[in-house]
């Protein structure tokens, strides 16, 4: 009775520390299960560095697009020309020093090229389905990830607590041990039992306290939060997950995993962007047609307007009328100097248009062709084959969370029939221990099969709620508590 009401008053000042270091940690961001799984898909890198990669396949998309459109190239070009050359605007040699512009503007379009365009639009847009699917796979097994280490950290934190009731058991044990030795009614065995189970108590205690540290530092890095952060967590009632469901037919599982979960989808996704890239390599056995024109124009220094004829003001005698000195005249014509071709007027002059289709037909090119089309289909083989596996890998892992979750609720039941069998047995033994009944052996014995049992069903009871959340994971349901 002495014991037991010791233990009261260890609970009820336990119960006034809690509420004291609770009322102090008020400021503490508190994370329930669903702001974890919030801040995560917010601030993750993985789910930042998937994302990254969607956005790099949608601009592939858009680029195979834009490849549908003509091109437009413009060519300026100037250069200082020194010796014997060419004159670019009249094609003579020349030996002089030349300043030389010119400038083209091209454009072309394929009119057809063995489909590859149209193809690699429709392939481009399947590996962008692909890549969404991906991220939506890392999204998904991220909150598996979360939803686990959760309830792990629920685990743990009870695991501490039992830890630090064992803990208080063990100080009260070792006080009366004492005091029991102190007056001759206990032998140092008993004793050095007592002092064994206190330090046997603190030893859990820690490895409890790690394990509840490692596990909340594991979701932080999920979270993407500094480990120095101060945080606690929303304890759900576990009494309401009392009637969790824990019998499926796991083929109506599967077939619901199959139509919503994410690594099938991107399977599948990734197969049929292998079976089109096929025909992309295929296009390349077909000639191609292009459609192009060409505007230009030049200019050179060197070249000269040739003069001009003028009448000089006299005139020259060309001869005689025939048997007569009646001279014959004509008016004097001269020629200007040549002079410098004017900018404009050389590049208006010098303008020229060009228009044309072009026609490029593969005869041999060291079997490239053939060797890219067989590339593409043993890659295609390889796509339909880890679709395959795929789904099998599901398959297994579906029929695997349903026998888990049927096994956890029988181990539930299991560890909840222990403990209580272990908790009557050490009632018993302690009445007998306070009366001198029992030695510390058998006492020391007891609880420790009763802190064992008390350990296996609070991890038991939250295996039954994580094995069934798996299934809801799988079922594609919202993940609650």
């Amino acid at each position: 009775m002495k014991l037991n009401l010791h233990i009261a008053k260890v609970t009820i000042a336990c119960f006034i520390l809690l509420s004291t270091v609770n009322f102090t940690v008020k400021a503490q961001e508190v994370i329930t299960l669903q702001k974890a799984i919030d801040l995560t898909l917010e601030r993750n890198l993985t789910i930042k560095q998937a994302q990254f990669t969607e956005a790099i396949s949608e601009e592939n998309l858009k680029q195979s697009k834009y490849n549908l459109l003509p091109n437009l190239t413009a060519g300026p070009q100037g250069s200082f020309n020194f010796g014997r050359n060419i004159d670019p605007s009249t094609n003579q040699f020349t030996n002089q020093r030349i300043f030389a512009l010119s400038g083209t503007l091209s454009t072309q379009v394929t009119l057809f090229q063995g489909g590859q365009l149209r193809n690699q639009i429709i392939e481009n847009k399947l590996l962008l389905s692909a890549d969404r699917s991906n991220t939506a796979k890392v999204k998904n097994d991220l909150i598996l990830n979360v939803v686990t280490q959760y309830l792990q950290i629920l685990t743990n934190q009870d695991l501490v607590t039992a830890a630090q009731q064992q803990i208080d058991i063990a100080k009260i044990t070792l006080d009366r041990a004492q005091k029991n030795f102190d007056v001759g009614n206990q032998t140092q065995a008993d004793l050095s039992q007592a002092k064994a189970s206190q330090s046997t108590a603190d030893l859990n205690y820690t490895n409890a306290e790690n394990q509840l540290e490692l596990s909340i530092l594991t979701l932080k890095q999920y979270m993407e939060m500094p480990p120095s952060t101060n945080i606690t967590f929303e304890k759900p009632d576990i009494s309401k997950f009392k009637n969790t469901a824990t019998t499926f037919d796991p083929e109506a599982v599967l077939k619901t995993a199959i139509a919503v979960n994410p690594d099938i989808s991107l399977a599948e996704a990734r197969q049929k962007a292998a079976e089109q890239d096929i025909k992309v390599a295929r296009g390349s056995y077909f000639p191609s047609v292009v459609l192009f024109g060409q505007l230009g124009t030049n200019y050179s220094d060197a070249r000269r307007l040739q003069g001009q004829p003028f009448l000089t003001g006299r005139v020259d005698t060309v001869g005689y009328l025939q048997n007569t000195t009646t001279p014959v005249i004509t008016p004097n014509v001269g020629i200007t100097p040549p002079i410098k071709y004017p900018l404009g007027r050389q590049l208006s002059d010098n303008f020229n248009q060009s228009v044309g289709i072009s026609l490029q037909i593969p005869i041999f090119n060291r079997f490239t062709t053939r060797t890219a089309v067989r590339k593409a289909k043993i890659t295609n083989e390889n796509a339909i084959v880890t679709a395959q596996l795929a789904k099998n890998n599901l398959s297994k892992i579906i029929y695997q969370a349903v026998w888990d979750v049927q096994a956890s609720q029988k181990k539930y039941l299991s560890t909840l029939q222990t403990y209580n069998a272990n908790k009557d047995a050490f009632n018993v033994i302690q009445q007998r221990y306070n009366v001198g009944l029992v030695n510390s052996l058998d006492y020391n014995t007891s609880l420790t099969n009763l802190n064992k049992s008390q350990f296996d069903l609070i991890q038991a009871q939250y295996e039954v709620v994580f094995r069934n959340k798996v299934i809801d994971y799988y079922l594609g349901n919202p993940i609650t508590l």
